[in-house]
């Protein structure tokens, strides 16, 4: 079963950075993902002024599970939109995820728009089709 939590300890978060090969960033806040207890990916973010910025979204190295980073991002968007900040920036490399979790291009950035994105219909959202 795929867990979705805060890490609320910064040795953890230290160690599961080591396990996705991503550098700790020690002023970020993270989630971590877990398989039926095996960690498979981390989320490292900051909140700064008026905007989000998710900075690693990956997986442990040697694991690929797309379906969990997905998740888990959507996650981290959501507590960056319940902290009243509703801009948000996508710094990783993964152009892929970026776009699969919500983020467009603009201006050379990956950016969205979190206004109402969790509390309401898709259909709604100002980048649905």
């Amino acid at each position: 079963m795929l867990e979705i939590k805060p890490i609320q300890d910064k040795s953890a978060q230290k160690a599961l950075c080591e396990l996705c090969g991503v550098p700790y960033i020690a002023a970020a806040l993270a989630y971590s993902a877990y398989d039926s207890g095996v960690p498979v990916g981390i989320s490292q973010f900051r909140i700064m002024g008026d905007a989000g910025y998710m900075y690693h979204l990956c997986n442990v190295t040697g694991v690929d599970d797309f379906e969990a980073l997905i998740i888990m991002g959507r996650a981290t968007m959501n507590f960056i939109d319940l902290c009243d900040v509703h801009k948000a920036y996508f710094e990783g490399e993964d152009d892929r995820l970026a776009k699969a979790i919500g983020f467009r291009l603009m201006d050379g950035k990956y950016f969205a728009d979190l206004t109402n994105m969790f509390t309401s219909h898709c259909a709604k959202h100002p980048d649905a089709k």
